[in-house]
């Protein structure tokens, strides 16, 4: 890796992406946003990787947004930030689209920068002392339509709104209230239950997975953009693979499939 403030790991078919920037709360600079990219293009490529997990090294914060000491060197004129926008937008669209289940897992601080790549994966499971806030409107900072529409999708309309007028924090019993988290646990729990989630999800068809993936991100889609026929082939080739049969015969048999994906 070209910086060691970001950390690829792999634990069986399990991918880590980690921040490692705990001093600064796991603010994050270009230098990271590309290390990150540059993982997250690995664990794709690599079928022995069917879920990604993303988190935060110190156990205070999973990513508490862009590191502000840096806004003069990385964002201190139009072209410059237009530029980061343009890098730190790939990473983003990278995760929203990704082929493979991505989960992050929050131990603190989930802020700005770091609340948008939340909403980008799949699903977030979080601490009990974990903090969430979208503090754009206190910084001056635009925040593009992308960002805005994944964080609509998935808390709805008016709480999406009152994050991002009011730039107020909430805790992890009201982050799950509005469903911008699927579980909060025991700090001490979190890692373990995660671990265990994840292994479950690689344990499933990788093929029938990757095809309701690609199927959930059509329904986001305006009708017009959705790719329909894609959907049915990519269900019509879950029926036909050498998974589908060892599904059958391990049900029949009592036992666990051993899924190859395909």
């Amino acid at each position: 890796m070209a910086t060691d403030k970001m950390i690829a790991r792999r634990a069986g078919a399990i991918g880590h992406v980690i921040f490692n920037n705990p001093e600064k709360h796991n603010a994050v600079s270009l230098e990271m946003w590309d290390a990150a990219n540059a993982i997250l293009a690995d664990f794709e490529s690599d079928d022995s990787v069917r879920v990604v997990v993303l988190s935060g090294a110190g156990g205070k914060s999973f990513v508490s947004g862009a590191d502000i000491s840096k806004f003069e060197e990385e964002r201190g004129s139009e072209d410059a930030v237009r530029h980061y926008n343009s890098r730190t937008r790939a990473v983003y669209d990278r995760i929203h689209a990704y082929p493979k289940p991505t989960i992050a897992m929050i131990d603190g601080y989930c802020i700005g920068g770091g609340l948008n790549l939340a909403v980008t994966c799949d699903l977030r499971f979080c601490s009990e002392k974990s903090r969430f806030a979208m503090p754009a409107a206190r910084l001056a900072l635009g925040y593009p339509y992308p960002a805005i529409k994944r964080l609509i999708d998935v808390v709805g309309q008016g709480a999406a709104k009152d994050l991002m007028y009011s730039a107020r924090r909430i805790d992890a019993a009201e982050a799950s209230r509005v469903g911008l988290v699927q579980q909060v646990l025991k700090e001490a729990e979190l890692e373990g239950f995660v671990d265990e989630y994840a292994g479950r999800i690689a344990a499933n068809a990788p093929l029938t997975v990757r095809t309701m993936k690609f199927i959930a991100g059509e329904v986001f889609k305006d009708p017009e953009g959705r790719d329909l026929d894609q959907c049915d082939q990519r269900v019509d080739e879950c029926f036909a693979s050498d998974d589908f049969k060892e599904g059958a015969r391990a049900f029949m048999e009592k036992r666990d499939p051993q899924f190859k994906g395909g």
